[in-house]
């Protein structure tokens, strides 16, 4: 967007606010304002922002108002985006501005109160809308921590029309919702710290159950295909080792930090061939690995092993590795910015239909995917064996 550089002297006129005495200051229409976002905060923490709008207009005597939310953007100043309008500002809602090139973005640099004097003058967005603003008092708006939300817009019929009276109420009741979205978003914080633990529990539930299984099947599987004790008690015991390592990447997910220069550096295919080997017969054939190798990130190696971790094991209860003759052919290849994962078995029991119900460990797998590494993918339920096609953005596999 272009725009002329010669930016009107009186544009922003907030030391004029200052000098402006109060005309009638409504001290009782305050106190019921703060309370009113304060039973908000209590009862319906969700329309803090839309009462706070209203409450604006009414206290200062306002034409429209409305709020510009902060949406930082990677590699950008960001954007402000139009919520909660009242008046002629409805026209923006939804719509966007950038963060360089607003009232908003100077009143944030600013943070306090800050009056403009027909901004429609400077910024070509708001006379391409139509929009005529004599007057605008635009209030900051700061969550815990300096985190800017945005900026409140209160918007007269005339000049002259705010004093130093409204930047002093509309400070404190923005100051107070600030204070009410603080705690909203650390109970948020606290329910999503909460469902993560109940998500942990049940997956550290369900991997319990995975690994008995697994030992199950390879006592049986090393029964059939040892020829002594001996070599039965080494088969396993290499067996049950593997598994531990496949194990100790996936035990990285809950909790365990380390130092950048303690973290050693993974790659896919060291991840692959720990997640394959406790289920590998006597020999290699059950397996085939294809794609160039390189290097993963903390996270990645993570989410990248309870992947493999669910098909493989899922592989073992119900699929190619079930029995003797099964094969797992597993492939990746980037394609632009996106790694793409091809994970087919063959030679196992036929597989009938799709599950009805997705289990646990599907839904493991789908909020891996899309949650932690942004991906999707989409399983074919083949008579032949399971198909599972996965992609992934290669930026999230290495950062």
């Amino acid at each position: 967007m272009t725009h002329d550089p010669a930016q009107p002297r009186d544009l922003y006129i907030t030391a004029e606010l200052h000098r402006r005495i109060p005309r009638v200051t409504d001290y009782l229409g305050e106190k019921l304002a703060l309370q009113d976002i304060g039973a908000q905060m209590l009862d319906h923490p969700e329309q803090v922002l839309p009462r706070l709008v209203e409450r604006a207009m009414q206290v200062t005597g306002a034409a429209s108002a409305g709020i510009s939310a902060f949406e930082p953007q990677e590699g950008t100043p960001g954007i402000f985006r139009w919520r909660d309008l009242h008046g002629d500002l409805a026209r923006f809602e939804g719509a966007t501005t950038p963060r360089n090139y607003s009232p908003c973005g100077v009143c944030l640099d600013r943070f306090e109160p800050t009056l403009t004097r027909r901004p429609e003058r400077y910024y070509e967005w708001i006379a391409q809308a139509g929009a005529v603003c004599p007057e605008v008092l635009l209030v900051p708006l700061y969550v815990a921590r300096g985190q800017p939300l945005g900026t409140l817009w209160v918007v007269s019929e005339q000049e002259g029309h705010f004093d130093s009276g409204h930047a002093r109420i509309m400070g404190e009741l923005a100051s107070f919702a600030g204070i009410a979205l603080s705690v909203l978003q650390n109970q948020q914080q606290l329910q999503d710290a909460l469902a993560h633990q109940e998500m942990v529990s049940r997956e550290m539930e369900h991997r319990v159950n995975n690994v008995f299984f697994v030992i199950d099947a390879m006592i049986h599987v090393g029964k059939r295909t040892a020829t002594s004790t001996p070599e039965f008690a080494d088969t396993l015991s290499g067996r049950l080792q593997a598994l531990a390592a496949a194990h100790a990447l996936v035990r990285r997910g809950f909790g365990l930090e380390a130092t950048a220069a303690q973290r050693p550096t993974s790659t896919l295919r060291e991840l692959v061939d720990a997640i394959f080997k406790p289920y590998e017969a006597a020999d290699q054939h059950r397996r085939e690995v294809r794609g160039e190798d390189f290097e993963l990130s903390d996270r990645a190696v993570t989410s990248l092993a309870l992947i493999f971790h669910e098909l493989a094991t899922n592989a073992a209860k119900y699929g190619a590795l079930s029995g003797e003759v099964g094969r797992v052919s597993l492939s990746w290849a980037a394609q632009g910015e996106t790694l793409a994962i091809r994970w087919q078995e063959e030679g196992g029991p036929p597989v009938q239909a799709a599950p009805e119900q997705q289990g646990f460990g599907s839904i493991l797998l789908r909020n891996t995917l899309i949650r932690q590494l942004g991906g999707n993918f989409v399983t074919h339920w083949r008579r032949e064996g399971l198909l599972v096609e996965c992609s992934f953005p290669l930026a999230r596999l290495r950062s």
